[in-house]
């Protein structure tokens, strides 16, 4: 039986975010049973304060996993774990600052999951991208494994450190749901929406993820747009809400919904799904969009185009956006099954414990 610890992350149940959703799918029904696992959580953001977990013990550290108080957070859950373990999965980059001292004293083996280069993301000032640089370097040279979730992440990792990488995505079959027909109608009369009336579009309402241009090109076209997201999250997500929300009756703003059979019934029944991220590596929304099999438009970054194995539509502006909108001949039917063959979680599960 290996003991392994995971860090990095608000914890378990997970209610949203990549992380989070990784953790709470590699443990459970999709583990081998040949590893114990131990998830450290935040007690600021869990509701709860469960002991056990789908068979994986939980302990918690009094600081919130995210913000500024992220690193903090890491270091703590990296004392606690120097000993007792077999192998510690460190999520992330925002504690790595202490991994000399970690590797030091650490009797496991350290795995670290670099994510998507954080340290390229828009809404980070000059100083923070500086230190998850340093970080996320410090990550590297410390750890003796490193994951990577997408060949263009793989590929950055070895011509940046001259490394190689194990590349292990994320899942999305756990968005998968039996759906009784009446609750189907139910779901998408409570959102007036009709099968294949609308576009779908759901992210963090983040500069890099181009949710103004959906909204531009929305804005220039009578279709519907359905778009789920925090839009009271910041001054960029405000002002776009002001802009695109009330004088146009084709664009429908939503508040973040996390309920996953709301989520399933709405991507499976819209025409197309829009993706607008430009940073990150494998984006967990875009693998569970996949797997409803509907034709997936998304910003022309190698990211997506790795994920999407180069058979999705892609578009960089406005105006490339709304010529794909207007196509009648797009076809989503090879994105699920690209996303049965690479995106389960028992395949992800098994990789991750190959590592161990």
């Amino acid at each position: 039986m290996k003991k392994v610890a995971i860090i990095g992350t608000q914890g378990v149940p997970a209610n949203y975010g990549g992380f989070e959703t990784l953790v709470e799918n590699i443990i459970g029904e999709n583990c081998s049973g040949f590893v114990q696992y131990t998830i450290f959580c935040s007690s600021k953001d869990m509701k709860s304060d469960l002991k056990e977990y789908k068979g994986a013990r939980l302990k918690y550290v009094p600081l919130r996993a995210n913000g500024a108080q992220s690193i903090p957070y890491d270091i703590i859950s990296m004392i606690r774990c120097m000993r007792g373990y077999d192998a510690v999965v460190v999520l992330g980059v925002s504690g790595c600052l202490f991994m000399p001292v970690f590797k030091l004293f650490c009797s496991g083996k350290i795995i670290v999951n670099i994510d998507g280069l954080e340290h390229r993301r828009a809404k980070w000032k000059n100083w923070v991208r500086k230190l998850l640089k340093i970080s996320e370097r410090l990550a590297v040279r410390y750890a003796d494994e490193v994951i990577t979730d997408n060949k263009g992440i793989q590929d950055y990792a070895r011509q940046l450190y001259n490394i190689e990488t194990s590349l292990i995505t994320y899942g999305g079959d756990h968005t998968i749901i039996d759906v009784a027909p009446e609750r189907e109608k139910e779901i998408l009369d409570e959102y007036r929406v009709c099968k294949d009336g609308y576009f779908i579009s759901l992210c963090r309402i983040e500069p890099e993820n181009n949710c103004h241009i959906t909204l531009e090109a929305f804005a220039q076209s009578d279709r519907k747009l359905v778009f789920i997201g925090n839009w009271n999250h910041s001054e960029y997500s405000r002002t776009l809400k002001e802009q695109y929300g009330k004088e146009y009756k084709n664009i429908v703003l939503l508040d973040s919904i996390y309920d996953i059979e709301t989520l399933y019934i709405l991507r499976r029944n819209a025409r197309m799904y829009i993706h607008g991220h430009s940073a990150g590596g494998t984006n967990p929304s875009l693998v569970e969009a996949m797997f409803a099999g509907k034709p997936i438009l998304a910003y022309d970054v190698v990211y997506n185009r790795e994920t999407t194995f180069h058979r999705a539509y892609y578009f960089s502006n406005a105006e490339s956006l709304r010529e794909l909108m207007e196509r009648e001949d797009l076809d989503g039917a090879i994105m699920k099954e690209l996303a049965h063959e690479n995106y389960t979680w028992k395949r992800i599960a098994k990789q991750y414990e190959s590592l161990y």
